[in-house]
């Protein structure tokens, strides 16, 4: 394939006014993704549960694919297996030691278990290849208002325990001393954490959630350090992946995933080089700005011992 075809395959925009008309609930709920991307996405980064986001996402993909296979809904299937993901992940403690390595074990179970699944459905090729890297033109009325009911509950709850949990996600020995429930507060985000990646597996996918749980809030902490600057860098760079993801596919023959995925990759290495830049040179003010005229402390001058003992004598 040449770089015209590419382009060609890539970027379409034919009848493209008409799509987005058809395709409005997608692009609401998009929206609505990145809002609580963004949110929850914050605090993933706050208490280092990436790799725990991509477990919960094999989890809902393995749930999802079971749900395909009994003719059952896709979307419960999926909300299934991620909240008993995380709920799984809550109770064993993803802050011990050997919490990466039973991510790293039930990764691959999961995604072992939704590959047998989808090997024995039947149906539309279609069907499999959505569940792993998504799909806009599925989003039915019915499957918004709940995607919107969902994401209320999860925006609702988080800003309820929004000072507790940030308490409890950057000093949690210091919560706990202070009375505050931390285990409790870390199992119910990780079902608010459940919650968000089923939501976000019916259009990005299960192999690329990671693209609005992660990387948008890791570009704006790579922005500001202010918590409050932080949740709202993060909302619009997942917004602007989300949407801005959404009408690029609507305009071509691919899935959604790549452009949300390289929308969301292109924001990240322009917050990090900016990050870069910023780094240096406050590295360089610091190093050349010194006080005029200050020639720095005047040496110690030694007194020869002898001169000591004279002048002790003669006194």
């Amino acid at each position: 394939m040449d770089a015209s075809s590419f382009l060609g395959s890539v970027f379409v925009f034919d009848n493209y006014g008409e799509l987005l008309a058809l395709l409005r609930n997608s692009l609401w709920a998009g929206a609505v993704l990145g809002l609580v991307g963004g949110l929850v996405g914050t605090f993933v980064m706050m208490r280092d549960l990436a790799f725990a986001v991509h477990g919960i996402a094999e989890l809902s993909f393995a749930g999802a694919a079971a749900a395909l296979l009994v003719g059952s809904d896709v979307v419960t299937g999926s909300l299934a297996g991620s909240v008993l993901a995380a709920i799984v992940m809550g109770f064993t403690g993803l802050r011990a030691r050997e919490g990466n390595s039973f991510v790293g074990v039930l990764m691959p179970f999961g995604l072992g278990l939704g590959i047998l699944f989808l090997s024995l459905y039947e149906g539309r090729s279609s069907n499999k290849f959505s569940l792993l890297t998504g799909q806009i033109v599925s989003v039915s009325s019915l499957q918004l208002t709940s995607m919107v009911v969902l994401s209320a509950v999860v925006v609702v709850i988080l800003v309820a325990v929004w000072r507790p949990l940030t308490f409890a996600s950057t000093d949690p020995l210091v919560a706990r001393a202070k009375g505050l429930p931390v285990r409790g507060l870390s199992l119910l985000f990780m079902v608010l954490l459940g919650i968000s990646v089923a939501l976000s597996v019916q259009i990005v996918g299960s192999l690329l959630v990671l693209a609005l749980l992660i990387t948008p809030a890791a570009a704006a902490m790579n922005l500001t350090a202010s918590p409050a600057r932080t949740v709202v860098l993060s909302v619009v760079f997942a917004e602007l992946a989300m949407v801005g993801g959404i009408l690029l596919a609507l305009g071509g023959n691919i899935p959604i995933s790549p452009y949300v995925t390289t929308i969301s990759f292109v924001l990240w290495l322009v917050s990090r080089a900016v990050r870069a830049v910023r780094e240096r040179t406050s590295s360089y003010r610091r190093g050349t700005t010194t006080p005029r005229g200050h020639r720095g402390p005047a040496p110690h001058q030694c007194v020869p011992l002898q001169n000591v003992s004279h002048q002790h004598t003669g006194s």
